[in-house]
């Protein structure tokens, strides 16, 4: 790229260039529910005297690169209105293209049927028969149908039941009708959040091993290089009276350079993968104003921090974690339950403890709203339900791995597994990079840079911390005659 003194000097002519252009802003008002959920504007707060600015990175999502299980319904669609292409390279999905994503998942998705047309407080998987039903249609060279793909409307797992008389393990929780939102989102018909994935769940099954070394870990962080490129420009960088602060995104944008990210403990080719960089993306949008909270109660760190002295040095970080309750179970571990909101958020700041290096009050109170609003955020953002998804996955998978549950039930679950048949799941391109966008907001002193953070999925943590609870005996044994049918799924 040449010297770094030819680089800052090309960037302050972009920079010089932009300021001489007037400023400009477009604005549209949607005439429908279609157009105002796939198309989002990037507001810019503040003018004149402006001194924070927040670099931030975008998500992700692709078409299928193939299509084993997982592109029948809904495999290829964006999560977070991103697509992402066959090189890794991250870009916003036009309205056409999601417009097109609708219509093709209204067309691919119909409604749901008989009792799954109905919300029920408890509905029963049966993994063994879970797993017949999909080596049934395999052999029969058949696709799975949406009941499995969606796993018959199961919003999430409230209890894991092990039936070593039946060669069974049952998930159960409550379950409803799934719709085609206007957002091309996947939710259930009176909640508003997501069904779980079939693909989700095999993903959690054959991740546990490769977690238990690594962790399932998503991050989007900058390049050295690129930081140190930022800084170099912010030193010499001053707004001018009447200077729009959007005039200097080109110049950052050039000297940040693409963020990579990374994913550890899951395959980078899943929808579950796609999932945790979806929601990171998110968080950070919302964090750093590049678009509202749909919700109440949840202002931007910008917001939070427009009087607050920044150094450029000094820059929050924000990661979603696991947020469960004990895992309660009878003293013979027959019978388990999950509680808790699934998901919270937690925050950092680079330098932090640092002789002289003060706590962000701002950054740790919004992580604490951002927990406080989860649920409605579930609700009206798809890709956070999604996210509490794969967690509560993640931890039933590694429930049932370290408390050996397949064992004591003689359950064989290994094409579930992955470790026989050909449930291969569908394979989407890795996303690799992202680009930085910017937001401004009116600050005391100096420049906020952030573009880091992730996701933590932790669920050997989870899995460790347990408490008897003696009343769940009496629910497994409740639903003892209903795992003897031979429907995979039932409610309970």
């Amino acid at each position: 790229m040449g010297s770094s003194a030819a680089f800052l000097n090309r960037l302050t002519r972009i920079l010089n260039r932009d300021a001489r252009r007037p400023d400009s802003s477009t604005s549209g008002a949607s005439n429908s529910r279609l157009s105002s959920s796939l198309t989002s504007s990037r507001p810019v707060i503040g003018s004149l005297g402006v001194a924070a600015v927040a670099m931030l990175v975008s998500g992700i999502m692709a078409a299928p690169a193939q299509a084993q299980l997982g592109g029948a319904f809904g495999g290829g669609r964006a999560v977070g209105g991103v697509v992402i292409d066959a090189e890794g390279t991250v870009r916003s999905a036009t309205l056409d293209q999601r417009r097109a994503d609708l219509e093709a998942l209204r067309q691919a998705i119909g409604q749901p049927q008989g009792d799954l047309a109905e919300a029920t407080e408890l509905r029963m998987i049966s993994l063994a028969k879970l797993q017949a039903a999909m080596e049934a249609q395999a052999a029969a060279g058949e696709p799975l149908n949406e009941e499995m793909w969606h796993l018959a409307g199961l919003q999430r797992i409230e209890f894991v039941f092990v039936y070593p008389e039946s060669n069974d393990i049952v998930l159960a929780g409550p379950a409803e009708p799934w719709i085609v939102r206007d957002d091309a989102a996947v939710v259930g018909a009176n909640s508003g959040r997501p069904p779980l994935r079939l693909d989700d769940l095999l993903t959690a099954l054959r991740s546990v091993e490769t977690a238990r070394t690594e962790g399932i870990t998503c991050s989007i962080d900058p390049t050295p290089e690129g930081l140190q490129r930022l800084q170099s420009l912010l030193k010499r960088v001053s707004l001018r009276p009447g200077q729009n602060p959007a005039q200097l995104e080109p110049a950052m944008r050039e000297a940040f350079g693409p963020q990579m990210i990374t994913l550890t403990g899951i395959a980078p080719t899943s929808h579950y993968a796609r999932t945790l960089v979806a929601a990171d993306y998110q968080m950070k949008r919302l964090a750093m104003a590049l678009e509202p909270a749909p919700v109440k109660g949840l202002p931007s760190y910008l917001a939070l921090s427009k009087a607050q002295r920044h150094s450029a040095k000094s820059n929050p970080r924000w990661w979603m974690a696991c947020n469960y309750d004990p895992l309660s179970h009878t003293e013979d571990k027959l019978a388990w339950r999950l509680a808790g909101q699934g998901v919270k958020t937690l925050s950092a700041t680079d330098g932090e403890g640092a002789r002289g290096q003060q706590v962000d009050k701002n950054a740790n109170r919004w992580a604490e709203m951002m927990t406080e609003r989860f649920s409605d955020l579930a609700q009206q953002q798809s890709v956070f339900g999604e996210l509490r998804n794969c967690f509560d996955l993640s931890v039933v998978a590694t429930l049932i791995v370290q408390e050996r549950l397949a064992e004591r039930a003689e359950c064989d679950l290994s094409f579930l597994f992955g470790t026989r048949g050909e449930a291969e799941l569908a394979e989407f391109p890795v996303p690799r990079s992202v680009e930085p966008q910017c937001s401004f907001v009116r600050g005391a002193a100096g420049w906020i840079v952030t573009a880091s953070g992730g996701v933590d999925v932790n669920a050997f943590e989870v899995v460790q911390s347990q408490r008897v609870d003696p009343t769940l005996d009496s629910r497994r044994a409740d639903k003892q005659v209903a795992a003897a049918s031979d429907a995979w799924w039932w409610n309970g």
